[in-house]
């Protein structure tokens, strides 16, 4: 039996605080994690893309679960990333996760293979029945080349644990397309930042956010007024945030992210190679607009 996740509110995707040599920093991803859940988000999502997930060694997937598990105390849900490039590890990381006593899977698909609707449709189907956990499956076919269409989707609702869908298409009528679909069986939830007033609108109440890494408060009241049907209020915060929201689309959004959050909290926008700091005319545009944005907030009351 799945546990229970209310798929409702801001699941920002947490960052991963990193220390100057690349390891872990413990102390701030506590302090992260409790500033997300002063501002009143619905859960938090450790190790998607935007928390480097596929960067981290197995122990640091675990020490950042243990390290949730010991923050989060059943306030909100955890929801852990599953990034793995083969069916055997994903099924192995399933059961260590349930054992830590997280509340659900964000599902990828299997890492560095295009799978075909069969193969990813029996990857999904493994994982779900390797623990008892609640499945939120990652579509995102721009960043993983594998797209979790509707007709797909029908044949991993068989497992009784697969309950949602971050839905990352960029195409806004796959929500309409959903619900009419599958109605309460699927909780279709926005994995777009600049797309979520136009998602709320279509019937979405849950919300994967990066950006509300730097920005919770305010991307909690923007669901919260979209939801509500409230869309004068909700398109003005809106236009504050958008140019911000806009930075978790590109393919360096999580030095993006991590760069405004360094801004508005102080954390460190240390990334793990690969990737890289963001540097010269382009770190200097994404903090102008994150200065922007802050100052846009404080005009608004935030």
């Amino acid at each position: 039996m799945a546990s229970t996740v209310n798929w409702k509110g801001v699941f920002p995707a947490v960052t991963t605080k990193l220390k100057a040599d690349f390891s872990l920093d413990i102390d701030a991803i506590k302090a992260g994690l409790e500033r997300l859940i002063d501002a009143g988000v619905g859960g938090v999502v450790m190790m998607g893309m935007v928390g480097e997930n596929a960067q981290l060694s197995p122990q640091e997937k675990l020490t950042v679960l243990r390290t949730a598990k010991e923050v989060v105390k059943g306030h909100v849900p955890i929801i852990s990333g599953l990034a793995e490039t083969n069916t055997e590890l994903a099924v192995a990381f399933a059961k260590e996760a349930e054992k830590i006593g997280v509340d659900g899977l964000m599902v990828f698909p299997g890492l560095t293979y295009k799978s075909d609707a069969y193969e990813t449709v029996e990857f999904y189907k493994a994982v779900a029945r390797a623990s008892s956990l609640s499945i939120l499956l990652y579509n995102n076919p721009r960043g993983y080349g594998v797209d979790l269409t509707s007709d797909v989707i029908a044949k991993l609702l068989e497992e009784k644990t697969i309950v949602a869908i971050k839905e990352e298409s960029y195409e806004t009528h796959r929500v309409t397309d959903l619900i009419s679909r599958f109605g309460d069986r699927l909780a279709v939830v926005c994995g777009v930042d600049n797309l979520i007033v136009e998602s709320a609108a279509l019937g979405v109440s849950c919300w994967v956010s990066g950006m509300a890494n730097a920005v919770p408060k305010a991307s909690v009241e923007l669901l919260k007024l979209a939801v509500a049907g409230d869309f004068v209020k909700a398109r003005k915060l809106y236009a504050a945030l958008d140019p911000l929201f806009y930075l978790d689309t590109v393919v360096k959004l999580v030095q993006h992210i991590k760069l405004a959050e360094n801004i508005v909290s102080g954390t460190a926008e240390t990334v793990k190679p690969p990737r890289l700091n963001l540097v010269g005319e382009e770190r200097e545009r994404t903090i102008a607009i994150t200065k922007k944005a802050m100052a846009d907030l404080k005009a608004l009351g935030f």
